[in-house]
């Protein structure tokens, strides 16, 4: 099964969204299909078979939607690159159904060159992957047009999500501005005679001929949405919308046959506000979103590679792996590499969140879109594209804004009822007004105070007012957005400051979580032994020089770390070795000179008959504090004692001390035996330690305290994966192996503990935000609902007020921004 991801237009309400999950998973060999209301996207698991034009199919098919494929611009980032292909996007007119595609589709691969092609039948674009030179873009188009369709233009680039809104944004407001345009002068009319008892002549043909363009050209788009649902019993918001104020508009003609009220003018003012609310959604879920697109805006646009020995630049998409890369101080590193040649310092902090600068030199791993900061890097490539470490954040964070939380499955239970149940309600009020005009009535009565309640208006003119007004004040978006929304802010909220949620649930789950489980290599220390203390009865440096060099001819961990030690001290170790022996689980030997060196553990030096006289009360000390003891001996006599041990992270102690501050039970399980294990908790504060745990009983120790709470592993190891898995909430350490990353349902990029303060706080405070949504969804629509069937609400102000709550919903969301992690 393939996942595939579609950018949806048109999409207006909850219900939309629904519905399109429903027409396309209908589809044979669609697995599943999720549509994220708020980022306009549909997510797909599908078969081979399943084509974009007949996922495009089903999703116009509900409503008046477009599905636009995203894959094409990931093949243009694998692809373009390939030498001798070029791309083309041609604007094609008539390629509207799956018929015309199949007639294009044969034209363009009848010429030779043709690689790969993509047709939209929303957009109507052709993408054709080509290769051979420029002139065969001139070809593609003959084709084409030979079949007997139009190329209307070409386009170099597909367009990006971020145009897209900006198109739908400026689409919205000329449709809100034309409709305020024709309502606003017949609202003033309306309001002076409600208000002033002012009458105009022809007052009723006045408000049908400025209501008919606000309803028909302006609103056009709801209307053909709603009589799309309509026709598939699909209902939507718009399908509401369009019923409400058509009903209002007809008012007027019957004005001009019968006693009753003219509501055209209301109809037009519903319509507006409602044009007006679609605007100012779009533009928050604009801002709601922007957090994906400033991390696309980190990527460089260009980079400067060596080919047969000359410096050329080219597009970053033309990169390809293998090819060295010149970085110069200040520039963007292009893609992931390996520096080849030269030092510098690079700054990690837009992908990482550290702060500080790394130093990279020759074999050091680099990331794309980090900035070099003083030294001229050259850069093998090593990934490129859609595998690079910045494509795999983005593509965790889309994958974070497309997922679901599990209070969230009420509220999308309750929208699949939403609209048919409105329609009920709102038939119901029309019958009870009819048939129970006095007590209705005397209902109303009571707000009496509102200058719109006239009791003595006619008996089917009250009925069409609140039934208009039930139409129009329900509202389905504020239940769709409460999750989706806070989920997008705070997926990329995370994404900045290296928290990476993968999957939304682990928000809901972190809230009740009491135990935090560490792995203790590579999750609290670095996973790389350093010297830690020397203890010599002469001088330190001696006893390093010696150690430094014998171990340089080992490549062992422990032996790396002597001589990194040395390194650091200024000592090179450099010793004419003769006999070295490596001998397996105690040390090493060797002849330096004249001189016969033997290092390695406790044993080894009894083993040799080597006295520790003087050094045995340290030896014990080190190992009570979980160092390695290496004894360097020379001619048989102990010349010192190096403490090893893997490093603790700076941070970890610090984090652990705020988690055991805000109440949780840390927990730490490791392989290592019980005397290191003890010590290193004790360093960093961790109160219970499980020690020699084997791999395979990890995810068993976690099972064991989940039954005393909800349990959070926090890992980076492939031994890992399964207690990650196992979890209620898996912390996976970035700097780790891609099998704990993948386990992980929240991603810690930079690998300090730190984040896993900063992904608690951040989980709770998108948490709370998703339950204030919801509360004030559901509260709006269970207080407004029995109002407007009591004829309480104007249809206008309905109207208002069900375009606010959606407004709310996600500047609320938005508020997030100010929450500090």
């Amino acid at each position: 099964m393939a996942r595939k991801t579609y950018r949806i237009e048109g999409m207006h309400c909850a219900s939309c969204a629904v519905n399109i999950e429903k027409s396309v998973r209908k589809l044979k060999g669609v697995r599943n299909a999720k549509v994220n209301f708020a980022a306009n996207k549909l997510y797909v698991e599908a078969g081979s078979d399943v084509s974009d034009s007949s996922i495009a199919e089903a999703v116009s098919r509900v409503g008046d939607y477009r599905a636009l494929s995203e894959d094409a611009p990931e093949r243009k980032g694998e692809e373009a690159g390939t030498a001798g292909n070029r791309r083309v996007v041609f604007i094609v007119q008539g390629l509207d159904n799956p018929h015309c595609a199949m007639v294009v589709e044969k034209a363009i691969r009848s010429v030779n060159g043709v690689k790969k092609l993509s047709l939209n039948i929303n957009s109507h674009k052709a993408d054709v992957l080509y290769s051979g030179p420029e002139e065969m873009k001139e070809m593609i188009r003959k084709a084409i047009e030979r079949a007997g369709y139009k190329v209307m233009g070409e386009e170099s680039e597909s367009l990006t999500q971020e145009d897209a809104e900006i198109r739908e944004m400026r689409e919205a407001k000329r449709r809100m501005l034309g409709a305020w345009v024709f309502s606003l002068p017949v609202a003033v009319l309306m309001f002076a005679e409600m208000f002033a008892g002012v009458r105009v002549p022809f007052i009723n043909w006045l408000f049908i001929l400025a209501a008919a363009p606000v309803l028909f050209h302006f609103g056009r788009r709801t209307y053909v949405s709603g009589l799309k649902s309509a026709r598939y019993l699909a209902f939507n918001m718009d399908f509401l919308i369009a019923l409400g104020t058509l009903v209002a508009f007809i008012t007027g003609f019957m004005r001009l046959f019968l006693p009753m009220e003219n509501y055209a003018a209301i109809a037009a003012m519903i319509m507006s506000f409602h044009l007006t609310g679609r605007y100012v959604e779009a533009k928050a879920r604009g801002r709601a979103s922007q957090e994906i697109r400033k991390l696309l805006e980190l990527g460089a646009k260009s980079a400067v590679v060596v080919r047969k020995g000359k410096e050329m630049e080219i597009s970053v998409s033309e990169v390809r792996p293998g090819d060295v890369m010149v970085v110069k101080p200040g520039e963007k590193i292009p893609t992931d590499g390996t520096v080849v040649k030269g030092e510098s310092s690079v700054d990690e902090s837009m992908v990482t969140g550290e702060s500080l600068p790394v130093e990279k030199r020759k074999g050091d791993a680099v990331i794309g879109a980090t900035v070099n900061q003083d030294g001229i890097l050259y850069v093998k490539a090593t990934r490129v594209g859609k595998d690079t470490f910045l494509a795999n954040i983005i593509r965790l964070v889309e994958e974070a804004q497309g997922s679901s939380v599990p209070i969230q499955e009420f509220a999308d239970r309750v929208t699949a009822y939403f609209v048919p149940v409105v329609m009920i309600i709102s038939l119901a009020t029309l019958v009870l007004w009819l048939s129970f005009p006095e007590t209705m009535k005397s209902l109303a009565s009571f707000f009496s105070f509102l200058p719109w309640i006239n009791p003595d208006i006619g008996t089917v003119a009250l009925a069409l007012f609140a039934s208009i007004a039930v139409l129009v004040i329900a509202c389905p978006c504020a239940l769709g957005l409460a999750t989706p929304t806070a989920l997008m802010v705070s997926s990329g909220m995370g994404a900045r400051n290296g928290i990476l949620i993968r999957r939304g649930e682990a928000i809901q789950t972190m809230k009740d979580v009491r135990i935090i489980v560490f792995d203790k290599t590579g999750t609290i220390t670095r996973g790389k032994p350093e010297v830690r203390e020397i203890f010599a009865k002469g001088s330190e440096k001696r006893v390093m020089e010696v150690a430094a060099g014998l171990e340089k001819l080992s490549e062992h961990p422990l032996s790396k770390a002597v001589v990194n030690k040395a390194r650091e001290m200024g000592l090179t170790g450099v010793v004419n070795v003769k006999g070295f022996r490596i001998l397996r689980g105690r040390g090493v030997e060797g002849k330096a000179g004249t001189k016969r060196i033997v290092i390695g553990n406790e044993a080894l030096m009894k083993e040799r008959g080597i006295p520790l006289a003087g050094f045995e009360e340290k030896i014990k000390d080190f190992e009570e504090r979980g160092f390695t003891a290496i004894v360097v001996s020379e001619n048989r006599k102990v010349i010192g004692v190096i403490g090893i041990a893997d490093a603790v992270k700076e941070d970890s102690a610090q984090a652990i001390k705020e988690l055991n501050r805000s109440g949780y039970r840390t927990v730490m399980v490791t392989g290592d035996n019980e005397r290191t294990a003890k010590a290193i908790a004790r360093e960093v504060g961790i109160r219970e330690v499980i020690a020699n745990v084997l791999p395979e009983d990890k995810v068993r120790k976690v099972r064991e305290l989940q039954e005393e709470g909800k349990v959070a592993f926090v890992g980076d190891g492939i031994n890992d994966a399964p207690a990650l898995k196992q979890a209620d909430v898996g912390i996976a350490i970035g700097t780790g192996t891609d099998i704990a990353i993948e386990a992980g349902d929240i991603v810690l990029a930079k690998g300090s503990l730190r984040g896993v303060v900063q992904a608690i706080n951040l989980s709770k405070a998108a948490f709370r935000k998703i339950r204030q949504n919801l509360f004030w969804a559901f509260a709006y629509n269970i207080a407004a609902i029995p109002l407007a069937v009591m004829g309480v609400l104007h249809p206008v102000i309905a109207e208002i007020a069900m375009a606010s709550s959606s407004i709310t919903v996600v500047a609320n969301a938005n508020l997030l921004r100010r929450v500090k992690i």
